[in-house]
């Protein structure tokens, strides 16, 4: 806590306001990441537009909007991968609204997993490459290549 509010240029106290303690802010900010990594996913999400294009079109807007903040993408990847991913679900939870409207249009093409396993499978691999797990950045034929695998994985 005291480094966060070293960053932040404020007194440790100042922290304490906000935030119970270092739990609370991580998940706060987990909480955070994750709702505006559905927000970038949702937002081109057209009822209109066949299922695969849609869904394609979700997955490269999460791919890009982690890119331009790879540090979140780390975070998720570390949070999910730590002794926080199991109190993350209550959290998922509120933000699984966002997932469950985009893939209740997808009626019943979806494989009948649970929601967290679809998540992952859909979206992980576009988590992993824009963290930098790869190594370098990845090329457009790739990520496309990756985005329809995703695709196939989730789907009938």
């Amino acid at each position: 806590m005291g480094e966060v509010a070293r960053r932040a240029g404020v007194a440790a106290g100042t922290i304490y306001v906000h935030y119970a303690d270092k739990d609370s802010l991580i998940l706060t900010v987990y909480a955070e990441v994750k709702r505006d990594l559905g927000m970038a996913a949702a937002a081109g999400w057209e009822s209109g537009v066949p299922p695969e294009k849609r869904f394609l079109g979700a997955w490269h807007r999460v791919h890009a909007h982690l890119v331009e903040r790879p540090e979140r993408a780390r975070f998720l990847l570390q949070l999910e991968a730590s002794p926080y991913a199991r109190v993350v679900h209550e959290i998922d939870d509120e933000v699984a609204g966002i997932w469950s409207a985009m893939t209740a249009s997808l009626g019943d093409i979806l494989v009948d997993l649970p929601a967290d396993v679809l998540y992952n499978l859909a979206l992980g691999p576009a988590v992993s490459l824009a963290a930098g797990a790869g190594g370098s950045p990845v090329d457009v034929s790739t990520l496309d290549t990756v985005a329809r695998g995703c695709w196939r994985s989730i789907t009938r």
